[in-house]
């Protein structure tokens, strides 16, 4: 993974210096600005696909991309666009890149039995992210290159930013409201695309069975740096009982 991440930064740095600069510009436009983040998560998602080993398996792929694209074609902002990839791997993750670029182990798609209207639910919270730019401003804040730095090598500082936090950035959760937004989101966008509005809690109350210690089920980082599951079930039941009001 330390060698991915050096990668990553060598690769990002410029397209990142770029993304800071449209966002703070005031004369930027919206398609200006998602475009400059589309090109950020283009490099990182190059890097990912020559690192990591996609799974190739037809089935995964397939349905992956057709739930994703259902809910894609729900969200609002149509500038928007998403790309969804199976890659391999023992633990149960998932992450998004800026510009809607969607990874997913198989082994979350068989955590969730393959069951369409669940995997919904976990691509459309990922999809929130970068929706309401979460994985952008991630970058942005957190690589320490100042606005008037241009004296300094940016590549280097994203290379060693990438070295301190680039596993935070792919696998830990982002903060306690950030994933909830997401998942409000993201369960909004599993009813609207027309998928079981139930399937979140579903899903979530079934991952707190669980990962109760009488299960001895390790549910991997993904889950255990989100926020506690009675939350975000709390969370998703308060929003279909807007729904039905």
């Amino acid at each position: 993974m330390s060698s991915l991440l050096y990668n990553l930064g060598k690769m990002v740095g410029p397209r990142v210096r770029k993304v800071k600069w449209i966002w703070q510009s005031i004369t930027a436009s919206e398609a200006d600005t998602i475009k400059a983040e589309h090109e950020v998560g283009q490099d990182l998602a190059r890097e990912i696909r020559n690192r990591l080993e996609l799974d190739t398996e037809p089935r995964a792929g397939q349905i992956l991309n057709k739930v994703g694209c259902h809910l894609a074609a729900c969200v609002a902002n149509k500038l928007r666009t998403f790309n969804f990839e199976v890659i391999k791997g023992t633990e149960p993750n998932a992450f998004a890149l800026p510009g809607g670029f969607v990874f997913v182990t198989r082994s979350l798609l068989e955590l969730c039995d393959w069951n369409q209207d669940e995997i919904a639910f976990i691509l459309g919270h990922e999809m929130s992210h970068v929706i309401r730019g979460h994985a952008m401003d991630r970058i942005i804040a957190n690589s320490a290159i100042a606005v008037g730095a241009r004296a300094t090598p940016i590549r280097g500082l994203l290379t060693s930013w990438l070295g301190r936090v680039g596993v935070k950035f792919l696998e830990n959760a982002y903060s306690q409201d950030l994933e909830l937004e997401a998942d409000t989101l993201g369960a909004h966008l599993v009813a609207v695309a027309g998928y079981d509005p139930h399937a979140p809690m579903q899903l979530l109350s079934r991952l707190s069975e669980l990962n109760q210690p009488a299960k001895q089920s390790s549910l991997g980082n993904y889950f255990s740096s989100h926020p506690a599951f009675d939350l975000r079930i709390h969370n998703v039941e308060r929003l279909l009982r807007q729904r039905c009001s």
